[in-house]
């Protein structure tokens, strides 16, 4: 669903998105291989290893409910049609993107410094991405478009 919005950021191809009547389902096993490019170990971090182990060994077909449960999915749209499902799609991933994109592009290496380091060294990524940030135009602007702050 997300490859195909176009103009948006390389979270885009990140977020997962289904529609009401759509379904996801690992068929690896009953065509005796294992998922590859990273499918299961991506399933793995998304679900953890032990749903992961019963989706792929179980070649569970998931409704979108389901896959919502699991946390396999981010959103269910409500719409089928395409076009507004793009639509839909879209309105949703802006929440992520709107913004300052040296503040998001902060913000997501702040998250993957405290998925991949140790947590002193993650404290120190936060801090040094804090200092090129404070004192900065978004952080200026955001001060000054909230005016409580400035008292």
């Amino acid at each position: 669903m997300c490859e195909r919005i176009k103009g948006f950021s390389h979270f885009a191809l990140k977020c997962r998105l289904m529609t009401k009547e759509s379904n996801i389902r690992f068929v690896h096993k009953e065509i005796g291989i294992v998922p590859s490019w990273g499918g299961a170990t991506r399933l793995v971090e998304i679900i953890g290893s032990r749903q992961a182990l019963k989706v792929l060994t179980g070649a569970l077909k998931l409704d979108s409910q389901k896959a919502l449960n699991l946390r396999m999915v981010e959103e269910v749209l409500q719409s089928s049609d395409e076009t507004q499902c793009l639509e839909e799609a879209k309105e949703w991933l802006k929440q992520f993107i709107d913004g300052p994109p040296e503040v998001i592009r902060a913000l997501k290496k702040s998250v993957t410094a405290g998925k991949e380091l140790c947590f002193e060294e993650a404290l120190q990524v936060e801090r040094d991405l804090l200092g090129t940030l404070w004192g900065g135009p978004a952080n200026i602007e955001a001060i000054a478009r909230r005016g409580k702050y400035c008292k």
